[in-house]
């Protein structure tokens, strides 16, 4: 995901005295995207970063003369590559410090007159221009929706995109799954030292567990890590269900509220195997190209930083092949912090070896 473009007090010169390199811990608290290590991060995440060039330079039939707002910029590459493209002009908007060093990479690559980048918070900045051919954007968050500025960029799509003008990306899918991975299961809800940020020297980790660390009774915690999803990398063989498509979004006709919703979803396993959790992804497309793009943040693809996000059950379901898990998945932005998510299951299973339903509470923060 790029850097947020939509959560500042308010546009600020870009001559500003904020330097990364002079920043304090509290500073980066406010303003996270700052970190070079995340932009490097993204950077080198080649699925995202080349599916992004292809779509552009290889259009530049869309791009030669037309005018571009890129929403959350971060360091500018995507501003760079419609510039390269032939745009007439581009707009990078972004509310980090990250875009000081972003202007100073767009000069040494020699596209000042071409770019103009814009610091401070979409809903109140001016913008040098005010309708445009093109919005790019890297918005998305883990599970998609998580600290993402899709809600920033309908705002940019209604106020700044010209009637016929175009969205890239234009569409994102959302799928579930369901796995077999009792092993790390445990080791999550058994032991989850690197998440209460314990620190243990000579220990064997593999004796500790919450319902007796030390001799003290710390089984509280498990719920508490239960409610936390896990992003991680999800090895394809622990996969016993088909994918399910359960939330398809159009950025061209997308409303905010469209972001808060409940869905149904059936996972049909594909062999005899347990279930322990859930998984979620999205795929990405670029379908108003001539020859359309996309990618997927799916266990099948290749590596993205975006990874998975596991869900952890209470139940362990039995299935065989052919039967299904059915339920409802609900996703709604933090009533607090609508940077945060919060998301809710209920399950059912009947089959050959049993029934069970259940209901799990989940937060991204």
């Amino acid at each position: 995901m790029s850097t947020e473009a939509g959560s500042s007090s308010g546009p600020t010169p870009m001559e500003t005295d904020s330097k990364p390199e002079n920043m304090t811990s509290k500073d980066y608290y406010a303003d996270s995207y700052a970190h070079f290590g995340i932009h490097e991060e993204m950077l080198k995440d080649t699925v995202r970063t080349t599916t992004y060039q292809n779509a552009i330079l290889r259009n530049p039939q869309l791009f030669k003369g037309k005018s571009v707002l890129d929403v959350g910029c971060g360091t500018g590459i995507l501003s760079m590559f419609a510039a390269k493209a032939g745009a007439s002009k581009v707009v990078g908007i972004d509310m980090s410090n990250i875009i000081d060093q972003a202007q100073k990479i767009i000069e040494a690559n020699g596209f000042k007159d071409t770019i103009t980048l814009v610091k401070g918070k979409l809903e109140e900045a001016e913008l040098p221009i005010q309708e445009f051919d093109i919005i790019i954007s890297e918005w998305m968050g883990y599970f998609l929706l998580y600290e993402s500025m899709l809600d920033t960029v309908l705002l940019a799509r209604d106020k700044y995109l010209k009637k016929d003008g175009l969205l890239l990306p234009d569409v994102c899918t959302m799928y579930l799954a369901a796995i077999e991975d009792g092993d790390y299961k445990e080791e999550k809800i058994g032991c989850r030292f690197e998440k209460a940020r314990f620190v243990v020297l000579n220990a064997d980790f593999e004796d500790l567990v919450w319902d007796n660390v030390y001799g003290f009774d710390y089984s509280c915690i498990k719920e508490v890590a239960l409610r936390e999803p896990l992003v991680d990398t999800v090895d394809l063989k622990a996969v016993v269900t088909e994918p399910f498509l359960f939330k398809r979004i159009d950025l061209r006709t997308a409303r905010k509220e469209d972001l808060t919703f409940i869905a149904p979803f059936q996972l049909r396993a594909t062999r005899n195997d347990y279930i322990h959790a859930l998984i979620g992804w999205f795929d990405t497309e670029f379908s108003c190209l001539h020859k359309p793009l996309r990618f997927s943040t799916g266990p099948h693809a290749k590596y993205t930083h975006w990874k998975q996000t596991v869900f952890y059950l209470r139940d362990v379901i039995t299935v065989s092949s052919g039967e299904d898990v059915t339920g409802e998945i609900s996703v709604a932005p933090n009533a607090r912090n609508p940077r945060d998510l919060d998301i809710t299951m209920n399950y059912r299973h009947e089959g050959a070896a049993g029934s069970v339903k259940g209901d799990l509470s989940f937060k991204m923060s």
